[in-house]
Order: C-alpha cells, then sequence, then structure tokens
C-alpha cells in the first residue's frame, strides 16, 4: 500500500504530536517537514527530538529559504549549501532509515519564458555549479545516513532543471547513491510531455514524490490521471512517501483529510 504523508503547515494544531494525532486518524503515514533559514530547523532540534520520542515519524524535509544552490551569488550558494548540509544532519537523526531532504536548484531566481529571457549565466556554468553543489551536499549525505533529493520546478520558477530527466543526468554525473531525484507532480503536470512515462524512465533514480493537482490545490481537486500516476509508481516499485504538498481548495481540515481517501481509492494495486 501507498505511504502518503502530510507537510506540517497543512495540518491542524500546536505542535507536532498535535499534528499528527490528526494526520494519524486522516490515515497519513508520516509528516514531512519545514527546513527554513537561517539554521531554524537546527534550532527546532528539542522540538523535533521530543515530537519522535513520542512517536511521531517524520522521514523527510523539505527547504524553505529564498536562495538555493543554483543561486548567481556565490556568498548565497554557499550559504544554501550549509543550510541543506544542516538540514541533512537533523533530517538524518530524527527521521530514520532513509531519511530525505529535498531541495530544487533554484526557486524565482530566474525563467527563460519571462524577460529579460537570457540569464547572466550560461548553460555550462549553470551545470558546474549544480554539479559542486550536489556533490558537496551528497558527501555530507553519506556520512549522515540522508539522501538529498533534487527537485525540478516548471518553467516560470527555475530556468535550470524543469524535467524529471535533466535532474537525472544531474544525478548520474555526481554519481553517488546519497542524491537522488524528487519527482512533484505539479511540477510534471506542466513540463513532462507524458508524466508516467518520465516516471518510467527516472525509476532507478526516484528518491522521492510530492503531490498536488494540476492546479498546485489538493489531489482530487484538478485533472491529474491519479489512476495512471500511482500505476505507475506500483509498476516501478517506488516504495517512498507521496508527501502533500499544495494549496487547499474547500475548508482546510476537510480537504488535508480527504487526501490520504482520495489516492488510496485511486491506487490500481489495492484494487487489484
Amino acid at each position: 500500500m501507498i505511504k502518503i504523508s502530510c507537510q506540517e503547515q497543512l495540518l491542524p494544531g500546536r505542535t507536532l504530536q498535535e499534528k499528527w494525532e490528526f494526520a494519524r486518524h486522516a490515515g497519513y503515514d508520516a509528516i514531512e517537514l519545514r527546513g527554513r533559514a537561517d539554521f531554524a530547523f537546527r534550532d527546532r532540534l528539542p522540538e523535533l527530538r521530543a515530537a519522535a520520542r513520542d512517536g511521531v515519524p517524520m522521514p523527510s524535509v523539505c527547504v524553505d529559504m529564498l536562495h538555493f544552490l543554483g543561486a548567481f551569488d556565490a556568498d548565497l550558494r554557499r550559504d544554501a549549501v550549509e543550510q541543506l548540509k544542516s538540514q541533512l544532519s537533523v533530517i538524518a537523526e530524527i527521521g530514520g532509515p532513509g531519511a530525505v531532504a529535498c531541495t530544487p536548484a533554484s526557486y524565482g531566481m530566474f525563467s527563460r519564458r519571462l524577460p529579460p529571457f537570457e540569464p547572466p549565466r550560461g548553460e555550462d556554468e549553470d551545470r558546474a555549479v549544480l554539479l559542486d553543489g550536489l556533490t558537496e551536499l551528497g558527501e555530507h549525505a553519506a556520512r549522515e545516513g540522508a539522501t538529498l533529493v533534487l527537485e525540478p520546478l516548471n518553467r516560470y520558477e527555475d530556468h535550470m532543471v524543469n524535467r524529471l530527466e535533466q535532474a537525472v543526468e544531474l544525478v548520474d554525473a555526481v554519481g553517488l547513491p546519497s542524491v537522488r531525484v524528487l519527482a512533484d507532480t505539479y511540477h510534471m503536470n506542466i513540463e513532462e510531455d507524458e508524466p508516467t512515462t518520465a516516471l518510467v524512465k527516472a525509476a532507478a533514480h526516484l528518491g522521492h514524490v510530492q503531490v498536488s493537482d494540476s492546479n498546485r490545490f489538493q489531489p482530487g481537486a484538478g485533472h491529474i490521471d491519479w489512476a495512471a500516476l500511482l500505476g505507475a509508481l506500483d509498476a516501478i516499485g517506488y516504495d517512498g512517501h507521496l508527501a502533500l504538498e499544495c494549496r487547499l481548495r474547500g475548508e482546510p481540515a476537510a480537504a488535508v483529510a480527504a487526501v490520504p481517501g482520495f489516492l488510496r481509492r485511486h491506487d490500481l494495486s489495492v484494487r487489484g
């Protein structure tokens, strides 16, 4: 059966323990954490350790910063790498075996689809910067016993890594098992010619999946073919989590609570 997690900011409750109580009753299997800048995730260690002791499963963290490892400015790149190293260390401690930290190459930094169209750095330089950052992070992840996953974003949010095949090429070049690919169904809906084919081709490198519908609302609010997508994940043997990352349409708590049932109803492996 598929495993479903929910990003913490979507869940009602003041504490992670309260959020997990809601999530567990709704049918979720875990909580995906958010890792903010200025080492805020590391500063949450007492809270995270207490939640882990109370049985809250937290296998992954999604970076939540203003700059990332592909930034044009070298100082911002260095800060992003150090922040991610810290997040990898923390999630390795509290997330258990297979703990995952997620990052895009960049977000909102530049788009070739909007003026001025040509970025200030060439494609070869982009690739070199990303390989340097991913290699350093992958080596740190391996030492900590965690995995870094690279997330392609759509063309309006990032000019460097938009499709799974582009992330796979970079991961192949890094050559570390601790660096893998994240598939986000919203971005795939925009960028991939056929999402299920893209998943099959990326199967050997797939380390994490985030889910939202075609309009960035919760699964079921748009037009993604969930039976086909979940069928592809089952066919390639993906055994990680589907982490809910979305906006919410409708009453928030009810919208969040409806997702596990919706996804499992569309999971053909369950229905046989």
